[in-house]
């Protein structure tokens, strides 16, 4: 099945933090991690994708107060940090929510994803991704973490369901004087 096929079946959309949404550089002063960075773009991707009915998912190995209120301020209510095992957290909630893993989809960004990836319906990497991890994705972002990359999947997967035009309209039609 193809990358497009695979998408259009997307219910449930998953996403890794650290080198998805951030650059994967990590910020430490002399009280621990202090800052990660967020571009503005992928996170009203977020919300596209939530508009349109796709669950929005984060899954992280990694725990900090940062990532909750970036997870809180987008209105993403499965936030699952300091994840071990990302598939066995992806099973949960796709068992509560009554979906099939060929309904979901996944972006990660290093080998320690490979297990999820490699599970879900579909796919993807930012641009920058370990090489490893470009090599089994379905769909590989031309951006890099941190800079587009998770907008530029949002919009390819919202484009590929059909579902774009219609959010761009409604842009607009809210844009109207």
């Amino acid at each position: 099945m193809n990358a497009q096929a695979k998408a259009r079946a997307v219910r449930l959309m998953g996403f890794d933090i650290d080198g998805v949404m951030t650059d994967g550089r990590l910020y430490y002063g002399p009280d621990g991690e202090t800052l990660k960075v967020f571009h503005s773009r992928d996170g009203h991707g977020l919300k596209l994708l939530m508009r349109a009915g796709i669950v929005v998912v984060v899954i992280s190995g990694r725990r900090s107060a940062a990532l909750e209120a970036r997870c809180a301020e987008l209105g993403v209510h499965e936030c699952h940090l300091g994840v071990e095992d990302k598939l066995a957290t992806l099973q949960t909630i796709l068992a509560r929510r009554n979906l099939t893993r060929q309904q979901s989809g996944y972006m990660g960004d290093d080998i320690v994803d490979l297990e999820i990836l490699c599970q879900c319906g579909f796919s993807a990497a930012p641009a920058d991704a370990h090489p490893e991890v470009c090599a089994r994705v379905d769909y590989r972002a031309a951006l890099p973490g941190g800079h587009g990359a998770v907008r530029e999947v949002c919009d390819w997967l919202l484009k590929t369901q059909n579902r774009y035009h219609q959010l761009v309209q409604e842009a607009l039609g809210s844009a109207a004087p």
